[in-house]
């Protein structure tokens, strides 16, 4: 996550594309990292996720979002867990198995933890997402 979002010239890659970006190609011996899903076709889309909650002050749980494409996939991914509050922004990145020009929505999900209060409610008050390829939201 330190190179994200990419630079104002788009993210660096490697293979047939790598040409696109010269001023990497003058440096030698440099690492390069891929993430990679498990199952084919083993693309992922690097995003940052922003979540603002609402709903009680404080309570334990995990908050997830699902992926759904226009071809009917889903994927799930967990954003945070244990203590939730209504007071911070949770942040993360997540690589994402499905392409963000076919998404269709995204679910935002919470789980309270079994021995959180039956009335207790948590929303999302904002997602907010950025796609790491195009820093699009």
């Amino acid at each position: 996550g330190d190179c994200f979002p990419c630079p104002q010239e788009g993210c660096p890659m490697m293979g047939h594309y790598a040409d696109r970006f010269p001023a990497k190609l003058t440096n030698v011996n440099q690492k390069y990292f891929l993430n990679t899903a498990a199952d084919p076709p083993f693309a992922t889309w690097r995003q940052k996720v922003f979540i603002k909650l609402s709903g009680v002050k404080k309570m334990r749980g995990d908050i997830n979002l699902v992926f759904h494409d226009t071809e009917g996939n889903t994927k799930e991914y967990e954003v945070a867990s244990g203590d939730l509050s209504q007071d911070q922004v949770y942040t993360t990145y997540l690589d994402v198995e499905i392409n963000p020009k076919n998404t269709k929505k995204i679910e935002f999900l919470w789980n309270k933890a079994i021995f959180t209060l039956l009335w207790a409610r948590l929303g999302a008050e904002t997602v907010n997402i950025i796609h790491g390829e195009d820093g699009h939201r």
